[in-house]
């Protein structure tokens, strides 16, 4: 669930991953052909030359450029293609954005307004809440974490309790200041080994952070899984049948519950299977090593054809997050805010020992956070919020838009945003600006989907 927002561009060039000498070690001596995100000279030079190509050229928030592409792919990108996919890349891997109609060329028309999408991403969109949807979550970063000290080091760096064997928990992880740099799904098959799941563009950044933090004897192993650990994510009120029909064990609610990871044969395939998504319905999401993932498409697709199953691509995922109001790393999350002001105070455990940035964490929750993330139903007409616009209140600019667009299951163009704590619970509207023009943003106390959290728990 965690480390659910992308992003494209040279940063992987650029990110300050040095090698020295072997190609295939990174300089802490680790392999970095086990990262999965490695970028080779001549990648660089393509994007590099792209970008500077373009340097006066607008850029729009839907804009996929093609130099360098497609450098990584998964087994199933020929699947994804011949149901018309419409890709982005992240960091060079390929993943779906949406699904074009048939016999309609799979390319989305570049624009601040709603695009050629707006329409099958609502359909992919109404599938999942009405029936069952199949996405790929490969792009997602996943570490490994073993050894005898892999639960104390991971609650030694995370504000959350570190889970039992068969469960997981959400956690941020914060530096010394107390800031968020990182917001991750931390999942237990044993009681020393863990899989720690993230946003994929910030894999090398906390590669970093992870590798400074490692203790100096071997009491910890770390591995950045990359793209040899992939996964597809099933959700939707049928998702649980469509499970059954494949699973190798009971897989009831009462069976598997909410946040509950286990082994689990899928049909023939060996896999990991957390009870979680992204959507905030009922869902799963299942890890596989890379030989076995077309298997396991083509066999979901199949079980979930009497079902109704859609395939859905990042797009409906963001729409469908929107329905809960859930952030986003490198939007609403990120090191220029703190967990309480973020909405994250529920998963930090200052009462279960030292943790970074435990001290700061506890200095902003005894003060009250300044400011604090909410989100809003905007009047928009033909265009949504991007990230970056002004919220206005009283003819003053007292906050800004971190991301949003159209949560097409509630029918509603939604925003979200940090404003100042004293208007964060007020009944008023306020005012968000897109593209010159001020709409009417209404704070809203819960999320537009299930408040309650039934789908996703039950």
């Amino acid at each position: 669930m965690a480390g659910f927002s992308q992003g494209g561009g040279v940063g992987l060039a650029l990110a300050g991953w040095m090698t020295d000498g072997d190609p295939g070690m990174d300089v802490w001596g680790m392999d970095s052909t086990r990262f999965g995100n490695w970028a080779t000279p001549a990648y660089t030079d393509a994007k590099v030359r792209e970008f500077y190509s373009r340097r006066f050229k607008i850029a729009f928030p839907n804009e996929e450029l093609p130099a360098g592409r497609p450098l990584q792919t998964t087994a199933i990108y020929d699947e994804q293609t011949a149901a018309n996919a419409v890709w982005g890349a992240a960091f060079g891997l390929e993943y779906p954005l949406w699904f074009q109609r048939p016999g309609l060329d799979p390319v989305e028309e570049i624009t601040f307004k709603r695009s050629n999408a707006f329409d099958a991403v609502g359909e992919e969109s109404r599938a999942v809440r009405e029936q069952v949807g199949l996405t790929e979550i490969s792009n997602f970063a996943k570490y490994a974490v073993t050894g005898p000290g892999a639960s104390r080091w991971l609650s030694g760096l995370l504000t959350n309790r570190i889970p039992p064997p068969g469960r997981m928990v959400l956690s941020p992880m914060l530096n010394e200041q107390g800031r968020l740099i990182g917001d991750f799904t931390v999942a237990a098959l044993d009681a020393d080994s863990y899989y720690v799941f993230g946003s994929g563009i910030a894999e090398q950044y906390h590669m970093r952070w992870f590798a400074r933090h490692l203790p100096d004897d071997d009491s910890v192993q770390l591995r950045a899984e990359g793209v040899g650990l992939v996964g597809l994510s099933i959700a939707g009120p049928a998702s649980r049948a469509v499970l059954q029909d494949l699973a190798s064990t009971d897989v009831s609610a009462e069976a598997f519950g909410f946040l509950d990871f286990r082994r689990l044969d899928v049909a023939m395939i060996p896999a990991m299977v957390g009870r979680i998504t992204f959507t905030g319905d009922l869902g799963y999401e299942i890890w596989v090593r890379p030989e076995y993932l077309r298997t396991l498409f083509c066999t979901l697709r199949a079980a979930g054809e009497p079902h109704g199953l859609r395939l859905f691509g990042l797009r409906a995922l963001d729409s469908l997050r929107l329905d809960k109001g859930f952030g986003s790393w490198a939007r609403e999350y990120r090191p220029t805010y703190g967990p309480y002001e973020a909405g994250f105070g529920v998963f930090v455990k200052p009462d279960k020992g030292e943790f970074v940035g435990r001290d700061a964490a506890v200095a902003e929750r005894d003060s009250g956070p300044k400011r604090r993330l909410v989100t809003f139903a905007v009047d928009a007409v033909d265009a949504d919020v991007i990230g970056d616009e002004p919220i206005w209140h009283d003819d003053e600019v007292v906050g800004w838009v971190t991301s949003g667009g159209y949560a097409h299951w509630s029918q509603q163009s939604v925003a979200l945003g940090y404003v100042p704590s004293e208007l964060a619970d007020v009944g008023e509207s306020l005012e968000i600006e897109i593209l010159g023009i001020r709409r009417n943003a209404t704070l809203l106390k819960e999320p537009l989907f299930d408040p309650a959290g039934a789908r996703m728990r039950n």
